[in-house]
Order: structure tokens, then sequence, then C-alpha cells
């Protein structure tokens, strides 16, 4: 025997099979619980915008504001939740305001739908996750630039094949992550203009036949502007949640690539880094064991975001246009990408000022073979052909003959190199990208506690 549900597409007298409905709702109830306060602020804007259409009386509008702001605060408390018998956050929280205000309540799904619901659900949500991912790898950076000024100076091999190349140092290895999350975090802007567009008014994806001013609900919810075609917003579904995870995968490559060396250079064949006890796990055991987990769980966590980000994908290819219920097991990859990617930096900015460097081991490691090929240009440079210098070299080495003479530092000079690493740019990018930053966080924070009545503690998610 069929059972009727809950939900409201339901109650209009549609049947619904009680598996049929456990299935399709899923866990959407656990993720979605993540969003409420944000669907809360949602539907604050969105007031906001019927009110300017005139489409509810300033009596209502006064109602729905004073109902929602308390809504918020219930939901930031804990005391807003999305119960069994409620499918998602937008259930829970328009039950939450019709039971306090009765059929004015129910005026606030008016002129939406879920479909551009949750969409600005999750694009509000993204932008204050950015912001926090952008500042926690600005964090992470500034702690790679102080360790590379503090061991500038400290010489190791350079590695290719994992095989000891040329001179390097362990400031030219921690400046070298700098730069590359730098360059992630560069490309933010343009990422955040995508995001940064009101999707609120696209409704079910093709707009609704009502006067609406989508640029008074896009205007009070601190989006820059609404997205202007109300059918990109369902055709961009997947779309702009994967742009995001290869943001993120960026960053994470770079904190994969770094947690291996760690792994290995903190190894005792290698020992170049001293990993401190305060980072070490034991064994069970093996009483002398000093284990680098926190690096292998961040070279795992960045392995498991690339898998988040090509779930998202093959979620939404070959996917037509227009809304597709397959758009709700997005959130899932999307927001544990997120959480990993902020777990990842935060640690390793924890993590790599506590890192200590060995400089006689380097020194050890360094003397010998990898300082063959300066030895073959500093002949070059004296006159001899780069060919002849080089089988002198290799004819030496055969005979076990060492150029410990040679000053790597003193033959590398120019900017961003071992002997010169110049940070003065890298740190003044930084500032560039803590400006950015600040700026972008000030026009939202604005926005939301001028809509909220108070400054809303969601802005870290």
């Amino acid at each position: 025997m069929k059972r009727r549900s809950g939900t409201l597409w339901s109650q209009s007298g549609n049947g619904a099979d009680a598996q049929m409905l456990a299935y399709t709702v899923g866990d959407d109830r656990h993720w979605d619980a993540r969003l409420l306060p944000w669907d809360v602020l949602g539907s604050l804007g969105h007031v906001e915008g019927l009110r300017a259409s005139g489409l509810i009386s300033t009596a209502d509008h006064r109602a729905l504001r004073a109902g929602l702001r308390a809504g918020l605060r219930a939901a930031t408390a804990g005391k807003l939740r999305i119960g069994s018998r409620q499918e998602d956050a937008h259930t829970a929280v328009e039950e939450w305001l019709t039971k306090r205000l009765g059929t004015v309540g129910q005026r606030l799904h008016t002129g939406r739908s879920r479909n551009d619901q949750i969409a600005c659900d999750l694009r509000l949500y993204l932008k204050a996750a950015l912001l926090e991912i952008h500042d926690s790898a600005a964090t992470l950076i500034q702690a790679l630039t102080r360790f590379a000024a503090r061991h500038r100076s400290a010489l190791w091999p350079g590695y290719t094949h994992q095989r000891r190349a040329m001179p390097s140092s362990a400031g030219l290895w921690a400046a070298a992550f700098a730069e590359g999350m730098l360059d992630t975090l560069e490309s933010l802007p343009a990422l955040w203009a995508r995001i940064d567009r009101c999707p609120l008014g696209s409704a079910a994806g093709y707009g609704v036949p009502l006067p609406l001013k989508r640029a008074a609900a896009s205007r009070a919810l601190g989006f820059a502007a609404p997205e202007h075609n109300v059918a990109t917003v369902q055709n961009g579904r997947g779309k702009l949640e994967a742009a995001v995870l290869a943001w993120c995968a960026e960053l994470g490559h770079e904190a994969g690539k770094l947690a291996t060396d760690a792994v290995l250079y903190s190894g005792e064949e290698y020992g170049l880094l001293v990993l401190p006890r305060a980072l070490a796990t034991g064994s069970s055991l093996m009483p002398h064991k000093r284990n680098p987990d926190v690096f292998e769980l961040t070279r795992a966590r960045a392995a498991a975001l690339d898998t988040d980000l090509v779930a998202v994908l093959s979620l939404k290819s070959k996917l037509g246009s227009g809304y597709h219920r397959d758009f709700q097991l997005i959130k899932e990859p999307l927001l544990r990408g997120l959480d990993r990617t902020r777990e990842m930096l935060a640690m390793l900015a924890a993590a790599v000022p506590q890192l200590g460097v060995d400089r006689v081991r380097g020194a050890a490691l360094l003397a010998g073979d990898p300082l063959a090929t300066d030895e073959v240009l500093r002949r070059t440079e004296a006159g001899e052909p780069f060919r002849a210098a080089y089988r002198t070299v290799a004819a030496a080495l055969a005979r076990g003959e060492r150029f410990a003479s040679v000053d790597p530092l003193a033959r590398r000079k120019s900017p961003g190199s071992l002997g010169n690493l110049d940070l003065g740019p890298v740190r003044a990018r930084l500032g560039s990208r803590r400006r950015w930053s600040a700026q972008a966080r000030r026009r939202y924070a604005t926005a939301l506690q001028r809509l909220a009545g108070f400054a809303p503690e969601v802005m870290a998610p």
C-alpha cells in the first residue's frame, strides 16, 4: 500500500511511495543541513526582491523579514533543523516560517522554485568558503615564504627522476611552493566573477510570468549582478561546481607534492628535513618509529580531492539543458572537496613553520656529482667548448674526483634563483591577494549584515 508523503510538492494530492521518497531524498538532508543558514539568507534576499517588485505588501514584507531574521538566529544556533519529514533545507525553512506567520509565511515561495533557491544557497556558501580557503592558502604561502627566507642558504640537492641532479636549497624548495600557490590564488577573481551572479528569479530555469525586479534581490544579497539569461542558471549547474573544485585541486596539487617531499626528505635515507615530535605519530609495535602521518594524509586528501572533481564532472556530463535531479548528488563531492581543501591548507600552515632543516646532511648529499654541471659550466664560461668540458668532467667523475670548491650560491644570482630568491615580489603578490580578499569579504559581509539585521556567523562555513 502506498503512503502519502509530507513533502510540499505532494500536498496537492499526489501520492508517493515511501520507498521511492527515501531513495530520492537519499542523504540530501545531511548535506542540506550545512546550507540551512544560507537558505534563510537567500530567502531574505528574495523577500527584498518581492517587495521591490510590488508582489507583497509592506506589512507582509516586515513580517517575513522579521521571521526570517529570527530563523537565521535559530539556524545558526542549531534550533532550526531539517526534520525527518522534511526533504530539504527549503522545506524546513518554509515550514518553520509558516508555523509562526501562518498564511503570510506561505507567500515566501512566490516567484521562486527550489531550483533557483538551491543555486542561490550554493553560491552564497561558495563565496564564504572560497574566501576562507583563499585566506588559509595565503597563510600557508606566508609560512612558506618565511621558511624560504630562513633557510635560503641551506643547500641540498635538487632531484630529477628521484636522483640527485643539481644544487638546490630548502629556501628555493619552499619558495617554489609559495609561488605555485600564488598562481592559483591569482586566478580566483575570474572564478569569483562567475559565482558573484544571483540566480534568483530564474525559477525552474525559464523565469516566471511575474514582474520580478531581479536586481533588487541580487543587490540585497551582495551579488554583483543577476545571472542575465535565466536558462543559464540550470545549464551551469555542475559546471560551476566543477570549476570550484578544479581551483581547489590546483591548490591540492601543490599541497600533495609538498607533502610527498616532506615524507621523503624527512626519512632516514634522505634526512634533509627534520620532523619534530609534535608532527609525528608512533607505532603500536615499534618504539623507534616517528611516522609522517600528517603529510601522508595530506597527500591522500589531495588525491581524494581529485576524485571529488571527477565525480562532479561525471555527474554533469552528457546532461541536456534545464534541471535534472542528477544535480542533487553534486552537493556531496562539492562540500566534501571544500572541506578537504580547508583541512589540508590549515594543517600545512601549522606544520611548515615546525619543520627543521639538517644543513650538514644537505651539504653532504650535495658534495660530488650534483656539482658536476656547475663545473662544466664554469669551464665553459672560462672559454672551453661545452662538449669538451662535459667530457672532461665526466672522465673526472669516473676517476672518483669531486668538485667541492664550487660555490652554487655565488654562481646563481638571477632573480628567483638559488643565490637570489628575491622574495620581495612574492610578498608583494601576496599582499595584493590579501587586499583583494579583504575587499571582497567586506562587501559581502556588509550586505549580509544589512540583510540579517546583525552580523551573521555563517561567513566561516
